[in-house]
This record gives structure tokens, C-alpha cells and sequence, in this order.
């Protein structure tokens, strides 16, 4: 489930829509939580090899550690990639915002993060721009993105934080536990190489 401070906008023809913030976001506010709407297709789904499901499969889906296939119910399915994302991942299930999101501004993901099986272009448009996505970017990337993801997370309880009901109670008691301990879930987790 996506922010409520968000609508969807169309962007270009070759983009299509994404994601946009209607109010600000601060940093360290959940955007993203993977809750009891989602659809999850198992690894051995029969629906992950029907070709006629495969572009939208590619287009609309991330690829969870244990292959399974994650499609958001609601509008979270047009957040585009960015080499320069104001939103991450987190080792918990939810996504939070690595950067206070301006009002207007579109909401990115780095899809390094999704355990992707294949490079995928990248026009992102940004200085730094990786001209490609790549599945080896998660080893890369993943001290840059912890780094990143241990600033915000600092800040969650003292964001409000609209979404944090749909989390599961596990989830938040392991949240709770480690902004007590100032010591958090690696972004590592996420990877299909951490099962």
C-alpha cells in the first residue's frame, strides 16, 4: 500500500505513469507497505511462465529473495526507478523515504534493489545515472543503500507515520526493538542470496 499523500500521474509515452507526492514526505516516513491486499505468486506459479502474463509480470512486478513475484493492489505498482531514488527498501518489508520528498515530486525506487533476473535499461535522467540496472548492483550498492536506509530509519518515530498500522505486528515489534538499539536490519535481507 502506497502513502495517501500520493497520486498517479502520467509522465511520457516511453515512461507511461508513476508516482507523485501531493504534500511533503519527510524523511524517514514509510512509503510503501507491503500489506494483506498484495498479490504474491508463488516461485512455482504456473502464471510465471504463461507468456501472456510475462510483460506485465516484468512491467508491474518485483521479484521477492525466494522468487515469488509481489504485485501491488494499488497505485505503488507505477513507482519508476531512479539511480538517484528518494525512497529504499528496507530489511522489513516496508519502504521509507531516504530524503524529504517534495510536494509534486515523483517517488522512486532503485530497482537495483529487486532482484531482477536481467539488466534493464535505465533513462532516469539523473547526473549519476547507471545508464543500466543490473542484478549485480545489489552487491554493489548495498553499503550505499544501509547507509542511506540506517539516516532514515533513525527518524521514523518522529515522523508521522499513516502506514504504520498495516504493518504486521511481528514487523513492528522488530522495528521497535531496533531503533532501540540504534542497530538495523541490513537492506541485505531483501536478496535473493540471503535465503
Amino acid at each position: 500500500m502506497i502513502h495517501p499523500a500520493t497520486e498517479l500521474r502520467y509522465i511520457s509515452p516511453s515512461i507511461g505513469f508513476g508516482v507523485f507526492a501531493t504534500a511533503t514526505i519527510p524523511q524517514g516516513t514509510i512509503v510503501y507497505v507491503q500489506d494483506a491486499l498484495e498479490i504474491v505468486l508463488p516461485a512455482d506459479h504456473p502464471l510465471l511462465t504463461a507468456d501472456i502474463y510475462q510483460p506485465i509480470l516484468d512491467k508491474y512486478s518485483t521479484v521477492e529473495k525466494d522468487g515469488s513475484r509481489l504485485l501491488s493492489w494499488d497505485i505503488a505498482r507505477y513507482v519508476n526507478h531512479s539511480c538517484h531514488s528518494n525512497a529504499l527498501s528496507t530489511g522489513y518489508g516496508f519502504e521509507i523515504a531516504v530524503r524529504e520528498i517534495q510536494p509534486g515530486e515523483e517517488i522512486t525506487d532503485d530497482y537495483g534493489q529487486f532482484n531482477l533476473p536481467y539488466d534493464m535499461p535505465c533513462a532516469c535522467g539523473h547526473a549519476n545515472c547507471r545508464g543500466s540496472v543490473r542484478p549485480s548492483d545489489f552487491t554493489a550498492l548495498v553499503h550505499q543503500w544501509d547507509t542511506q536506509l540506517n539516516a532514515a530509519l533513525a527518524k521514523l518515530i518522529s515522523r508521522e507515520q499513516p502506514l504504520w498500522r498495516f504493518l504486521d505486528e511481528e514487523t513492528q515489534t522488530a522495528v521497535t526493538q531496533d531503533l532501540t538499539s540504534s542497530q538495523f536490519r541490513s537492506v541485505q535481507a531483501l536478496h535473493k542470496s540471503a535465503t
